[in-house]
Formats: structure tokens, sequence, C-alpha cells
């Protein structure tokens, strides 16, 4: 039996339809309802959460394998408290049931901000840690602060490996994480900024996720990223996957420092997140390249889908769910 946290985001959900197709059984916890999705129905589901001990528990049960996918992605300064729950805390008992159950194999889900993104000097790599001057993010050090608890949990004995993604792209909820971006473009956002990163589909990252799982490698973390790419870039593939304009305004240090002050001010007053903080307004502007080739070496077979038509196809199902009307565009 595998179980899969965060069964109901962008990765957990694209793993589990990997893991379904591949004939695998697969457990899943959910909180409120159950998601629905492509090969849904084919998964056990289970009520509880992360942070219930209990529940957690009884959701090891009899399982060999465990994706750990949960988490909260946030650059919102007011949700800090609730992010550290769940990325740190969550994570020490889901490592802490893995030992107590008994779990031959724990992957866990972490991210490039661990890594420290602010690096404009040189391509980021896996030896790289999480710094205060080398990152602008909470969220990022809740990332480095989960990933020292799997380290914890593998001086204890557990088998375990960790994966780093870059941005993932991939047809989620588009009013909501990565997939946001091409909301943005299918209304043509007309900005851009002159930095650049790290980006990957998330089918790729969960068969990279699925190869490390059944693989003999351990206590190793892994940069998952097919292509650095300028974000003008990435976001011009959008529009153009939509048939849409693309970005054709730069924005300066300046307007962006205006911009996540006023959203910072909207948000405190309609109680929303903000659309631009000021973690990400530097995020955009960074110039910053990532190292991908561990991965390759260590999995010669394995290649990445190149961006574009991994791009047009993300496009393609938005397209679809908006014309069935499954998605409000």
């Amino acid at each position: 039996m595998i179980l899969v946290t965060g069964g109901s985001g962008l990765v957990g959900s694209h793993l589990i339809q990997q893991l379904v197709t591949a004939g695998k059984p697969v457990r899943a916890i959910f909180r409120s309802s159950i998601p629905q999705f492509q090969h849904a129905a084919s998964v056990e589901w289970v009520n509880g959460d992360i942070l219930d001990v209990v529940s957690l528990a009884q959701a090891m049960e009899g399982v060999e394998q465990v994706y750990h996918c949960a988490a909260m992605v946030s650059f919102n300064p007011a949700r800090k408290q609730a992010m550290h729950q769940i990325n740190v805390q969550g994570t020490t008992q889901v490592v802490d049931a893995c030992i107590e159950a008994g779990v031959k194999r724990l992957l866990f889900v972490s991210s490039v901000a661990a890594l420290g993104r602010i690096r404009e000097n040189e391509p980021i790599h896996e030896e790289m840690n999480w710094t205060p001057e080398s990152s602008n993010s909470e969220y990022g050090k809740t990332k480095y602060l989960a990933e020292m608890e799997v380290w914890r949990g593998i001086a204890e004995g557990l088998s375990a490996v960790i994966v780093n993604p870059v941005i993932i792209l991939g047809a989620g909820d588009w009013n909501g994480g990565s997939s946001k971006i091409f909301h943005s473009a299918y209304h043509e956002f007309p900005w851009y900024t002159e930095g650049s990163s790290g980006f990957v589909a998330v089918a790729d990252v969960a068969r990279a996720m699925r190869l490390l799982m059944d693989s003999d490698r351990m206590a190793r973390r892994y940069i998952l990223s097919a292509e650095n790419r300028t974000y003008r870039e990435v976001f011009t593939l959008i529009a153009n996957g939509f048939n849409k304009k693309p970005p054709h305004r730069k924005v300066n240090a300046l307007l962006s420092q205006l911009v996540w002050r006023w959203e910072a001010i909207k948000g405190f007053i309609t109680g929303s997140d903000p659309l631009l903080t000021r973690e990400t307004a530097a995020t955009a502007r960074a110039r910053v390249t990532f190292n991908n080739s561990r991965l390759l070496n260590d999995f010669p077979d394995f290649k990445y889908t190149p961006l574009e038509d991994s791009i047009q196809r993300i496009c393609n199902e938005f397209k679809e769910g908006i014309s069935k009307g499954m998605i409000k565009s």
C-alpha cells in the first residue's frame, strides 16, 4: 500500500493518477471532502490530518511507501504561523509516524526555496542550504526546517529521499498556486520582469518521484527542473498557448515596490491574500538558475519534457475545462 499526503494538491493529484494508472494500490488523506479528479474513485481515501497524530497513525497501517506532498505554500506574512505548523510540525509527525509504523520508504516533496532561492552569482545545486542571506521567504525557511526533520528520520533508520522542485507547471486550481500563472496569461496580464527561474511540468515531477521512490537512492536530495527560463519567456509561451496577447510592459524595481505595498494595504483591508508581496516581488526580479544534473546523471534514461510541449498540453487541458464549463474563466 502507498500513502500520499496532500493528495488533492497539484503534485499529489497528478502523482496519484500516475500511480493508479500503473496499477498501484493508493491510499490518500483528505480533510473536508474527497477531491474529484481522474482516477480519484480508485483511491482509498482516509479522513484525517497530518497534524492529527491518531488519524495519521491509522492512515499508516499496512503502508510500505509514503509520498509526503502536503504543504502550505504562502508568501502572506499573516499565514506564517499556520505555515510553520503544517510544513514543519506536520512533517515531524509524518516522519515519526513512518518510523513507528515501520514504513519502508519515504519521499518528501520539499522545494528549491529550501536551498535559498536568491543566488544570482552561480547556479543553485543540492549542496546549498537555506540561510537568511540567501532567502527572502518564510516559506523557504519552513521547507528547510521540514527537511531537517526528514534528515533526523534518516538518522533514526528511515529510508528517505527528498525532491526539490522549481516552479511547477500543471493544470490545477488556476485561482491559486503556480497554476495561477495560466489564469493570469489567459486574461492577458500585461506585466513582465527580467527575472528568471527553473520550470518543470507536474507530470515530470510525478515521474521523477516514482522513479526515486523505487530506486535504492537514499539520504539524498534532487532538484527537479526541466529548464531555466525568464519569466517573460514562460508567460509568453503560455499566452501563445491560449492565443492571447503576451506580456509587454516591463516592471522595474520602483514599480514593483509600489505595487506590493499597495497589495499589502488592500489585503489588510479586505482580509484576502495579496497578489504580490515583498517576497514575491524580489523573487520575480531575481535572475536565478538551477543545476539539474544530479537526477540526470543518476538516472540517464530519465528525460524532461520540453517546456514548449508541456505548456501547450497544459493550456489545452485548461481550454478543455473552460469549454466544458468545469473551469470558470
